[in-house]
């Protein structure tokens, strides 16, 4: 297979780094790799001698053409990509690419922002999952939930991303789980509770709302027989719960959505959503972001 026939994509977040050969015709990965090694684990002068170490081998000389995304374009990162204003597509994204200092043939594709006198948000590599999501169920319309340390709920029309909402859902979780008193049952690993998670959920929706409802991880443990095995999937419930109950509220014309994560994530998620009524199509995040940096690439070299 020669140089103009394969494409590298890398998804380069603040605590991991996922590259992926892929095969330009087909869309298929050809080849992975993972590591631990995020932004904050690299000074910026690391990022390019980094990259060439993980994928040179790929490279062929530099003619296989690399694109990044995610938050290795922020100013935290490699080299700051723009952030641009929605609405935007994906030859928005293509147009705007930048080279990445220090490896030629390198890309980083910019981030998206929605800055307004009611919204102000902020999103790197999301975007990329959401045109490739788009891509992968054969629509241009769609609404899509991507879960993780800072969830993302996205609304693409016509092919354009539109509007999108963060929720720091991951992020308040491991901080309430090992940093408060509720959380201490559940510092060790234990399996996922389905009647525990479900239990969250429905305690989000009480009236009382979710600051008791996180309390309720302790008080229920003590009186109500919550075991300690079964609190961290209760504070998963409470906190998804709540991510979809605002989300629920905030769109009520919603009605079905695009569950872009990983499997671990896709399954409670997809609990409560469908506990909210709504329908779900679950897609592989890595699949994702592999058709949405393959479009971008084919875009910026048309």
């Amino acid at each position: 297979m020669s140089a103009n026939e394969r494409l590298i994509v890398i998804d380069w977040g603040t605590s991991n780094f996922r590259a992926f050969l892929v095969d330009r015709q087909s869309g298929a990965c050809l080849e992975t790799r993972r590591s631990e090694a995020g932004l904050k684990a690299l000074a910026t002068a690391e990022f390019p001698h980094y990259c060439q170490a993980q994928v040179g081998d790929w490279r062929e000389g530099g003619r296989v053409p690399v694109y990044l995304a995610g938050m290795v374009g922020s100013k935290r990162g490699w080299s700051e990509a723009p952030q641009l204003d929605l609405p935007v597509t994906d030859a928005d994204l293509a147009a705007h690419v930048v080279a990445a200092p220090g490896l030629e043939n390198t890309w980083i594709v910019p981030g998206v922002k929605q800055v307004d006198d009611t919204h102000c948000d902020v999103m790197r590599g999301e975007e990329v999952q959401a045109f490739g999501a788009l891509a992968l169920a054969d629509t241009l319309d769609a609404d899509c939930c991507l879960p993780g340390t800072h969830s993302k709920w996205a609304r693409l029309r016509d092919g354009r991303l539109t509007a999108f909402t963060t929720l720091m859902t991951g992020e308040l979780y491991h901080a309430v789980r090992f940093h408060t008193l509720p959380g201490e049952p559940a510092r060790d690993e234990a399996p996922f509770d389905e009647a525990a998670f479900r239990q969250g959920v429905a305690r989000a929706q009480s009236e009382d709302g979710v600051l008791h409802a996180l309390f309720e991880a302790r008080s229920r443990h003590l009186y109500q027989g919550l075991a300690a095995g079964q609190v961290g999937s209760f504070l998963s419930g409470v906190l998804i719960g709540e991510e979809v109950r605002a989300m629920r509220t905030t769109r009520p014309d919603l009605e079905r959505l695009l569950l872009i994560g990983a499997e671990a994530l896709r399954t409670p998620y997809t609990l409560a959503l469908n506990m909210a009524g709504l329908e779900v199509t679950p897609l592989d995040s890595d699949a994702a972001t592999l058709a949405g940096l393959a479009m971008i690439a084919a875009r910026h070299h048309a």
